[in-house]
């Protein structure tokens, strides 16, 4: 009997992934670390404003996989927490530049396979205190 209250304890995720995204995997690493733990609320709106180039990719990962939560699972988006996030290195493109006397340097345009995992937590449902008054 506690083997099925266990399975019925844990708790949906859903996941989103981008692959192949013409982002560096340390610099996506980075933005990813901003957001890994918080709710998707804050995390789209640190992404928002955040400088790096790696954060629009990020945050269309992070709407996509509240999204799959939404309408895949049927989780309220407002309790919603990242619990998951990484960044894997994909494949790398090998181009040449050409240097001084007939030589040619290499250049790696690396690639990166992000992947968010969102899950529902029941005590995240005020939304930053904005609905306490509303219920």
């Amino acid at each position: 009997m506690s083997t099925q209250s266990e399975t019925q304890a844990v708790a949906q995720t859903a996941k989103a992934t981008a692959r192949y995204v013409r982002v560096t995997p340390m610099k996506a690493r980075r933005v990813v670390d901003l957001v890994r733990g918080r709710s998707v609320g804050d995390a789209l709106d640190i992404l928002r404003f955040a400088p790096q180039s790696a954060s629009e990719p990020v945050a269309k990962v992070v709407a996509s996989a509240a999204a799959n939560a939404e309408n895949n699972l049927d989780l309220d988006p407002r309790t919603l927490v990242v619990s998951a996030a990484y960044v894997d290195e994909g494949p790398t493109f090998k181009r040449y530049q050409p240097r001084a006397q007939g030589r040619a340097f290499r250049i790696r345009k690396r690639t990166s396979h992000i992947t968010i995992e969102v899950q529902s937590v029941p005590g995240q449902g005020n939304g930053r205190g904005r609905r306490k008054g509303a219920q």
